[in-house]
């Protein structure tokens, strides 16, 4: 009797550990079909700069229009051509297209990545669609030096099916001209649940896009007014320039492996709404930082809470690239908005193309009686082997 009892107990064990792992074994984030477009046609890769006649034959895409795949180092006229990544790329011409049809969980939201670098158009841009979801972003303003960034947007799956869809609105004299894409990814997004001593989701940002471990330049969020599809889930971006999502692998982080670097002054706000109670006081505190990456200082942000606004530099210290802000607020309704944008216009001290600004990271919200539990990250795993204990005895 106590054998069998043993062998239920594991069984009901090993079956909730298979629960927790088992989307990260059958996921499928990464790299779309050729996302990296480094998959020679069934001719090869074109030998010279011209444009192929007819329609341009890139594995696992279907193409439509002016489409061109270009190599690094390729040149047209006195100007190189930008290949984020690898040895290819490729460029859509006027009113092109390229689209490839993914399978997805129909419901559920996902993120993709992909860089994008102009060319020779005067007004640039790109149009990132999943009918019936769509959305064009402007590529007239580097984010960096290097010419190209790293781009996110999110869409939720109307179907099983979906069809994603990279168009060049734009129409030029040279009917090549338009912007470069590559490494094209997608990732199934979670929303992570509130923590309980905490009014504000996902306010680690450890939830978010795909990023490559290899890419040093992080992700470029665009502006995005759905949380509900966001590609920073319980996040939008209200403005007209993008905000920065960063890893600790090539940025200092001041906690965890993600945060957001805001760019562009009051041109890259980032918010929140928060479910809070009418007339109770509240704390929001956060980590405020510098990235690492040679940012001219100074730095600081506009921290919003309900109607409380409050400017905050960030104060070096020899011992932490960050630091712990504080602003207090009285709730007026059931949800209030809480904001960050940066105060200046920040770029490198080593070139000053490439821009930059504060990192914002560890935003809490709590009700100021309560006395707030600082377990974070820890509490999932306290929980599951609190589960686990509980099975075995």
């Amino acid at each position: 009797m106590f054998q069998s009892s043993t062998r239920s107990k594991w069984f009901t064990l090993f079956m909730l550990f298979f629960a927790l792992f088992a989307s990260a074994i059958l996921g499928e984030d990464g790299l779309v079909t050729n996302g990296d477009f480094e998959t020679p046609p069934t001719t090869g890769f074109p030998k010279d700069e011209a444009l192929v006649e007819g329609p341009t034959e890139i594995p696992g895409w279907k193409t439509n229009g002016t489409v061109e795949l270009v190599s690094s180092g390729q040149k047209q006229g006195a100007m190189i051509l930008i290949v984020p990544r690898g040895a290819h790329a490729v460029r859509l011409g006027n009113d092109a297209d390229i689209s490839q049809e993914l399978t997805v969980e129909k419901g559920s939201v996902y993120s993709v990545t992909f860089s994008a670098a102009r060319t020779c158009a005067q007004l640039e841009s790109l149009n990132v669609s999943v009918p019936p979801a769509s959305q064009t972003i402007d590529l007239q303003t580097l984010y960096n030096v290097q010419g190209w960034d790293p781009y996110a947007l999110a869409f939720e799956a109307q179907e099983d099916k979906v069809r994603l869809v990279f168009s060049n609105p734009g129409m030029e004299d040279d009917p090549t001209c338009g912007p470069i894409i590559d490494d094209i990814a997608i990732k199934k997004l979670f929303t992570p649940e509130r923590p309980k001593d905490n009014a504000v989701i996902n306010g680690d940002y450890e939830e978010g896009p795909w990023m490559f471990n290899n890419v040093s330049l992080g992700v470029l969020l665009p502006t995005k007014l759905d949380e509900e599809t966001s590609s920073l889930p319980g996040w939008i971006i209200e403005s007209y320039r993008a905000v920065r999502y960063i890893d600790s692998y090539h940025y200092s982080v001041p906690q965890g492996k993600r945060a957001i670097e805001l760019l562009s002054g009051k041109e890259g706000i980032i918010s929140q709404m928060v479910e809070t109670t009418p007339s109770k006081p509240y704390t929001m505190s956060f980590a405020l930082g510098h990235a690492g990456d040679k940012c001219k200082q100074p730095l600081a942000v506009m921290a919003f809470a309900g109607d409380q606004a409050q400017n905050i530099h960030y104060t070096p210290d020899s011992n932490s690239t960050f630091q712990v802000a504080n602003l207090n607020f009285t709730a007026k309704a059931d949800r209030t908005r809480i904001a960050f944008y940066s105060v200046y216009y920040n770029t490198r001290s080593d070139d000053m193309s490439s821009l930059c600004g504060p990192v914002v990271d560890d935003v809490r919200v709590w009700f100021s009686g309560a006395r707030r539990i600082g377990f974070g990250g820890l509490g999932l795993g306290l929980g599951l082997w609190v589960s686990v204990w509980a099975l075995l005895y």
